[in-house]
């Protein structure tokens, strides 16, 4: 599943290749409840065509309309403000009190974009700056805690895989939660010794490891960008890797069972070395209790719990429901 970075290049790439005009737009600063945030971005052609969004819609049709009319003739960036007004709000569909300043860029380099592109399937993480003044766009190498940075001569944004995600087990939860992680970009490392699960892997773009996972944990040094899912069912596998993950800087820590399995799993842990702080950010059950059941389900449990963290958002567990008949015995004895 791509990115939504690889999205936009593959597009603008495409529609130059094809010799059409393309221009560029990127979120620089948002104020307010702004629909996207800063480091959005899309690319369009004159006819009308999309790949990205820096709004919910109506920004887009603006900036289209000025490609078509041709009042992006220059052949440099400029920035452009929606939502200054109360009445410009409204029109462009920005919720209350949102602005947005944009980076509009007419004439992208495709040398640039293909260089991006190919850094982005290598999974490489890097930044693109662009000087307004000259509108001359450079790669440079960039670090996972690397953010936008906006000065008015330059805007440097952010590309490629700029959280990690390390999932202990190659099974068909993997697979899916694989998929769906590179579309958030996510780095993927999945660690499973067991060679007839690692043969049967089938995802690509994502590095697989056959040592122990406590050893891959170690080797990788996770930071406050890394998360770890421990997915094997298997207390040897998964026990230790949650050892060293649990002593780590890492974000998230999860780990797949049910309530009592992983009641069982955190007495484990506390027969060694970890503080009961550190073992109070495990994630067991794994990921949000929204009834998932099959391996995507879980999948979209699984991220949705560690977009939720990574926002700062803390989620309160779903209430349980109860059974139709025991609703309908309720409704019965209340009439």
């Amino acid at each position: 599943m791509d990115s939504v970075d690889l999205h936009v290049l593959r597009a603008a790439i495409d529609w130059l290749e094809q010799g059409h005009r393309v221009a560029l737009a990127t979120v620089v600063k948002t104020w307010g409840s702004a629909p996207r945030p800063p480091g959005s971005w899309l690319a369009m052609r004159a006819d009308g065509q999309l790949a990205g969004s820096v709004s919910g819609g109506c920004v887009e049709d603006d900036l289209i309309a000025q490609l078509r009319d041709n009042r992006l003739a220059t052949d440099t960036p400029g920035l452009i403000a929606y939502g200054v007004r109360k009445e410009e709000a409204a029109r462009f569909g920005l919720p209350c009190g949102g602005q947005l300043q944009l980076l509009l860029e007419p004439r992208p380099d495709i040398r640039v974009l293909r260089a991006m592109l190919a850094a982005i399937e290598r999974r490489e993480l890097f930044a693109r700056r662009v000087d307004l003044q000259t509108g001359d766009a450079t790669l440079l190498p960039a670090q996972r805690n690397d953010t936008l940075q906006f000065d008015g001569k330059q805007l440097v944004t952010i590309h490629g895989p700029s959280q990690r995600l390390l999932v202990i087990g190659a099974g068909q939860i993997s697979h899916f939660l694989a998929q769906m992680a590179q579309a958030l970009n996510y780095e993927i490392i999945v660690c499973d010794p067991r060679e007839e699960y690692r043969q049967g892997w089938q995802v690509p773009g994502v590095q697989l490891l056959a040592c122990m996972p406590d050893d891959a944990v170690k080797q990788l040094q996770m930071d406050a960008n890394s998360a770890v899912v421990a997915l094997t069912h298997d207390p040897k596998l998964d026990d230790m890797a949650l050892l060293e993950a649990l002593k780590s800087p890492a974000i998230y820590v999860g780990a797949l069972g049910s309530r009592a399995n992983n009641a069982k799993r955190r007495e484990r842990l506390r027969l060694f070395d970890l503080s009961e702080a550190e073992i109070s950010r495990l994630h067991g059950p794994v990921g949000l209790p929204i009834g998932s059941r099959t391996p995507p389900e879980i999948a979209v449990a699984i991220l949705a719990e560690m977009t939720a963290l990574r926002h700062g958002i803390t989620l309160q567990a779903a209430p349980s429901r109860q059974p139709e008949a025991q609703l309908r015995q309720v409704a019965l004895k209340l009439a």
